[in-house]
C-alpha cells in the first residue's frame, strides 16, 4: 500500500479521532485548565444529560431509524418531573417522569414500527406536538421545586467521593445498555433489522417490535435525562431542552454509529458524546460565542456521515 492510500484509509477509520486528538492539542496549548481533572469531571456532568439520551437514541439509529422528538421529550418530562415533585413528592414524581418517557417512546415506536410511517415525519411532528403540550401543561410558566432541600437534588448535584452523581448515572446506564445491545438477543434483532430489515423478516424475526421496543428504550432514556437535569436545576423552564436532539444526533454519528443503519456501539456513543462535550468546552475555553458550537455540530455531523458513507462504499473522495 503506498502513503496515499494509507493516508485515506486512515482519514476513512479514524479521521473524526485524530481531528479531535489534534484540536485537544490546540486548546491545552492555550487554556492551562482544559486537561486538569476538574475540568474533566465538569464535562462529563454536563454531557451526562446528553449522554443519557444518546444511549437510547443509538438503539433507534441502528435500527435504520430517527428520534427526533428527544428535545422536546427532554423539555415536557423534566417540567412533569418538577411539578409532579411539589405536587405528590420526589418517589411517585420519578415514576410519572419514568413510564410517561416509556408511553411517549411507545407512541413513536407504534407510529413507525406497526404502521409504518416515516420515522423522520412522525418525530418531527412528535417535536412539534410534545412543544405545545408542554405549554398547554405549563400554562406558559416556568416551574421551581418549593422544597430546596430534597433529596431529589442527588441526581443532578450530588457526589460519591468527588465523582458527581449524573456521571455515575450515565456510566452504569451506558454499561446497562452496552449489555442489553451485545449480550442479549434483542440486541442482536437491533443489529440484523438495521443491517437488512427485508432479510429479518424472512428469517422470523418480528422487525415491528424491535423498532417500538427501540422507541420505548429511547424514551426511557430521555426520562432519565430530564430526571437528571430537573434535579440539576431544581426547576425547569418551557424550552429547556431545545437543540438537544441535534446534539444528540451529533454525538451519536461521532461515535460511528452509522445513519444507514446495522451498526454502533453504546461505549462509542459514550466516546462521541464525550469528544463533542470537550470540543464544546475548549470553545468556551477558547473565548468562542456560544454560538459556534452550532456550527461546529453542523460540520460534527456532516463530517461524520460523509465518512461513513465513504468507508461503507469505498469511495469517499469519488
Amino acid at each position: 500500500m503506498d502513503r496515499s492510500s494509507a493516508v485515506i484509509a486512515l482519514v476513512r477509520r479514524h479521521g473524526l479521532i485524530v481531528a479531535f486528538l489534534i484540536f485537544i492539542v490546540l486548546v491545552s496549548a492555550n487554556s492551562p485548565t482544559f486537561l486538569t481533572v476538574g475540568n474533566f469531571l465538569d464535562v462529563i456532568r454536563q454531557t451526562s444529560i446528553t449522554g443519557m439520551i444518546a444511549l437510547g437514541v443509538t438503539f433507534v439509529v441502528i435500527t435504520g431509524r430517527f428520534d427526533l422528538s428527544v428535545g422536546s421529550m427532554l423539555t415536557l418530562l423534566t417540567v412533569v418531573v418538577v411539578d409532579q415533585h411539589n405536587a405528590v413528592g420526589p418517589g411517585l414524581a420519578l415514576l410519572f417522569v419514568l413510564v410517561g418517557g416509556m408511553v411517549l417512546g411507545a407512541v413513536n415506536g407504534l407510529l413507525i414500527g406497526f404502521i409504518g410511517l416515516n420515522a423522520l415525519i412522525v418525530t418531527l411532528a412528535m417535536l412539534s406536538f410534545l412543544q405545545g403540550l408542554t405549554l398547554l401543561y405549563s400554562g406558559g410558566a416556568n416551574v421551581n421545586i418549593a422544597d430546596a432541600q430534597s433529596w431529589f437534588a442527588l441526581f443532578g448535584r450530588g457526589t460519591v467521593y468527588n465523582i458527581p452523581v449524573p456521571v455515575l448515572i450515565f456510566l452504569a446506564s451506558a454499561a446497562a445498555a452496552s449489555f442489553l445491545l451485545r449480550k442479549t438477543i434483542f440486541g442482536r434483532t437491533v443489529y440484523a433489522v438495521g443491517g437488512n430489515e427485508v432479510a429479518t423478516r424472512f428469517s422470523g424475526i418480528n422487525s415491528r417490535w424491535t423498532i417500538f421496543l427501540a422507541y420505548v428504550l429511547s424514551g426511557l432514556a430521555t426520562a432519565g435525562a430530564a430526571i437528571i437535569m430537573g434535579s440539576r436545576v431544581m426547576g425547569a423552564q418551557n424550552t429547556i431542552g431545545q437543540g438537544y436532539e441535534l446534539t444528540v444526533l451529533a454525538g451519536v454519528v461521532l461515535g460511528g454509529t452509522s445513519l444507514i443503519g446495522g451498526s454502533g456501539s453504546i461505549w462509542r456513543t459514550v466516546l462521541g458524546i464525550i469528544m463533542l462535550g470537550f470540543i464544546q468546552n475548549g470553545l468556551l475555553l477558547l473565548g468562542y460565542p456560544y454560538y459556534v458550537q452550532w456550527l461546529v455540530t453542523w460540520f460534527v455531523i456532516i463530517a461524520a456521515v460523509w465518512i461513513d458513507l465513504g468507508a461503507k462504499r469505498g469511495r469517499l473522495f469519488a
